[in-house]
């Protein structure tokens, strides 16, 4: 019951005693309609009416404004206009000096002036409880009034308006990753189908949730704890757990500046990567940062990055190239702190600076000098490194390693020679046969003939001198022997023993017979070995 109507309550009870106490006679007052619903600001009519059938004064008692519009003996039709809340109008009437009366209970309704759902969070945490307000102002009758809360088109609950101005309706709900995206509003339903209207329905405006997912734990950060100035590395930033990750931000800083993020995201986890460079300006320790933000919360990791300077050792040698038994001193230093290992030196305690004396050889032609240095930066070591080679100059080397002085060999075969000459510079090397120039045949020989058989003699020359070497080839072969039989016919030639071959095969003889022996260049055959 609406404010103010306490007063026509009281007015109604006092006309329905009257009416339950008819007067003499038996005369009764009527009203028609006896109970009517109409909606605020309209008008109705109402029809008064007596069983008395003498003269009698007959009315109509209410606050509202009225009008008689029509009345005959013993009834009157009156406009009640511009109504506004529920009345009770009572009818009474006067029949030879007993009065009657007849309540009528007319309620007004109308629908409310304003159906809004409370501002929902900016971002809503999964598995916890979100309320939902619905606040309703204006409407009647509001027992005939319900509020309804939806989450799209699912009802999540329904309460009655009840008595408040503004009536204020909750309903509370555990917020879930399928709620994030979601509209959520209120509705109010006037059901009068009972007072033979319909049901009438008031939707607020939407609002949609946002629901987010935030792990307790801090993102990983992966980084190197070193940088050297003028280098590179990257840095990555991993953090698992996340919901709705697109909606996540990354913020990436080394030491207040902030670094250009490449971002990947998967279904619920994101990485985001960094190139980082050593500026000078930046050198000493610096605090790289990682900050993921999502649903108005961070979570955020960090680790001391040391920036430092350390060029290479200055690896020296007194003279790059010289001539053999020249002395020659080797230095490296590195930066004062550092440590440095020079290969070939001496042991010293441990420093900055190390240095050896050779007398250089043919030996230490292109020996590499290599010179480590060591620095610790924030108890981890790096390491820098130089190389120098060194050029000796001597004179032309044909030894019997490199070049052998005896060749002997199956004519056929499948063989290799070899003949090297060394120096610096590198000598030129020339084989000739000493009987007839022939050049010797350096390299694979497939297959051996005895055509390559005798002495050669090696000279490698350079600018730094020469030097020379015999190198004797024997090709082992079988002579072949040819003679007359008794009616002065050729016979077969027959294979002899092996034998050392000469440069090339004898013509045959239809006079003579030799055996297996050596042959000399020019074809003879004896039975003594030859060194050609």
């Amino acid at each position: 019951m609406v404010p103010g109507a306490a007063h026509p309550a009281l007015l109604a009870l006092l006309a329905l005693l009257g009416a339950l106490l008819p007067g003499p006679g038996g005369a009764q007052t009527s009203v028609h309609p006896q109970k009517a619903i109409t909606s605020r600001g309209a008008s109705i009519t109402v029809n008064c009416s007596t069983s008395c059938d003498q003269h009698t004064m007959l009315g109509l008692e209410t606050q509202l404004a009225k009008r008689e519009v029509d009345h005959g003996n013993n009834w009157k039709i009156f406009e009640l206009s511009d109504v506004q809340k529920d009345s009770f109008p009572i009818c009474y009437s006067s029949c030879l000096g007993n009065q009657s009366s007849a309540l009528m209970n007319l309620t007004v309704y109308w629908f409310p002036e304003r159906v809004e759902l409370a501002p929902l969070p900016l971002w809503q945490p999964v598995g916890e409880n979100l309320t939902l307000r619905c606040m309703v102002s204006s409407g009647a009758p509001r027992d005939h009034l319900t509020v309804v809360l939806l989450r799209e088109e699912e009802e999540l609950g329904r309460q009655p308006a009840g008595d408040g101005e503004p009536a204020e309706v909750t309903v509370t709900v555990l917020a879930s990753r399928d709620d994030h995206g979601a509209s959520f509003s209120c509705r109010t339903e006037l059901d009068l189908r009972s007072q033979g209207l319909g049901l009438f329905q008031n939707s607020s405006a939407p609002r949609k949730l946002r629901t987010f997912v935030l792990p307790t734990t801090d993102p990983h950060l992966a980084t190197y704890p070193v940088l050297e100035v003028g280098t590179q590395c990257l840095v990555s930033c991993t953090l698992y757990g996340l919901f709705p990750v697109s909606e996540a931000e990354v913020h990436l800083a080394l030491g207040g500046r902030r670094l250009q993020t490449t971002i990947t995201y998967d279904e619920y986890s994101l990485s985001a990567k960094a190139s980082v460079e050593g500026k000078v300006e930046e050198e000493g320790v610096q605090y790289l940062m990682c900050a993921v933000n999502l649903g108005g919360q961070t979570r955020s990791s960090g680790e001391n990055v040391t920036i430092y300077s350390f060029p290479a050792p200055n690896l020296t040698l007194s003279r790059p190239e010289v001539s053999e038994w020249t002395t020659v001193n080797v230095e490296c230093e590195a930066q004062v702190g550092a440590v440095v290992m020079l290969n070939g030196a001496p042991a010293r305690p441990p420093g900055p600076r190390a240095q050896l004396q050779l007398n250089a050889s043919a030996e230490d032609n292109g020996r590499s000098f290599f010179c480590s240095a060591a620095l610790e930066v924030a108890q981890q070591v790096v390491h820098k490194n130089q190389t120098r080679e060194l050029r000796v100059l001597y004179g032309p080397r044909l030894n019997e390693r490199d070049c052998l002085g005896n060749w002997t060999w199956q004519e056929g075969s499948q063989q290799t020679l070899r003949c090297q000459a060394w120096g610096n510079p590198t000598p030129k090397l020339n084989c000739s046969r000493k009987e007839d120039g022939a050049l010797l045949p350096i390299g694979d020989l497939r297959p051996v003939k005895r055509e390559v058989a005798g002495t050669y003699q090696c000279r490698a020359t350079s600018t730094r001198g020469e030097v020379t070497r015999e190198v004797v080839i024997n090709v082992i072969c079988e002579c072949w022997s040819s003679g007359l039989g008794r009616a002065g016919a050729v016979r077969a030639a027959q294979p002899s023993p092996p034998r050392v071959c000469p440069s090339h095969r004898p013509p045959e003889s239809h006079g003579h017979h030799h055996s297996g022996g050596i042959f000399d260049h020019l074809g003879r055959c004896g039975h003594s070995r030859l060194h050609l």
